[in-house]
């Protein structure tokens, strides 16, 4: 891959001021304001079920925020969507994934004529495996006319990264067999449909803008639904909401 062109160079500069300033002030706030940081952390929490979850509390998470490591990730979720490939209605990216069994294929080989197939991005965070019963339900429900696929991406929040306390010690993926490893995690929870791990170089996540989870629905080759970027907007009701309207 050659460099980026000067426009994405730009505007990955305009990000990153907007990064530093955000995690600048955010410290400031935390250290003038701690309370009402707080208050406004656990209100966004809300919205991905993390305030909800017994296994984890908002000590776990909240402690982290505007730290380097918070800075970093944030960051590379930002630049990663400045690359976006998708829209809703356009042609679906067909990228490379592998199987848990190391066998490569690509996307589109689990589309099944004009079948709907649900695409599932995440990895071992908390809001994803806490919305997990949420997705699996909608495999429960809807198998019968649509296809669903997980595909694994690298960690969110790995333990050499930007960790949370009582959670999956998982650090960042070094090569494809780190990777698999983490997603036969996901095998424990019986996920009922294909999980599949992304390539080293980040491909479907990086064309799907999928970092750190986030839900498509694809048919015949398009997008027919673009869920926004998780883990604050992480919804498998909408997934729900399209394929009851596809099956009415």
């Amino acid at each position: 891959m050659g460099l980026p062109p000067p426009g994405l160079w730009l505007k990955r500069l305009w990000v990153l001021f907007q990064v530093a300033l955000h995690v600048a002030i955010g410290k400031v706030f935390l250290m003038l304001f701690p309370r009402r940081v707080k208050q406004n952390i656990l209100a966004m929490g809300e919205k991905t079920g993390m305030t909800r979850n017994p296994h984890f509390s908002h000590e776990n998470w909240i402690p982290t925020f505007f730290s380097a490591q918070y800075f970093w990730f944030i960051l590379k979720v930002r630049w990663q969507r400045l690359e976006d490939m998708t829209a809703q209605g356009g042609l679906a990216p067909n990228c490379p994934v592998v199987r848990l069994s190391g066998e490569r294929c690509s996307i589109w080989d689990f589309m099944q004529g004009n079948r709907p197939l649900v695409l599932n991005f995440g990895s071992c965070t908390p809001s994803f495996i806490f919305k997990f019963d949420q997705f699996k339900r909608l495999i429960e429900d809807f198998g019968s006319i649509a296809d669903f696929l997980i595909i694994y991406i690298e960690e969110a929040h790995a333990s050499d990264g930007w960790a949370f306390k009582n959670n999956v010690d998982i650090k960042n993926h070094r090569n494809l067999q780190d990777r698999l490893r983490a997603a036969h995690l996901l095998l424990d929870r019986s996920p009922q449909c294909p999980v599949v791990v992304d390539t080293m170089k980040n491909e479907s996540s990086s064309c799907y803008a999928a970092l750190p989870e986030r839900l498509y629905v694809l048919q015949e080759g398009r997008i027919l639904y673009k869920g926004k970027p998780g883990p604050w907007n992480y919804h498998p009701e909408e997934v729900r909401a399209v394929l009851e309207k596809l099956h009415s």
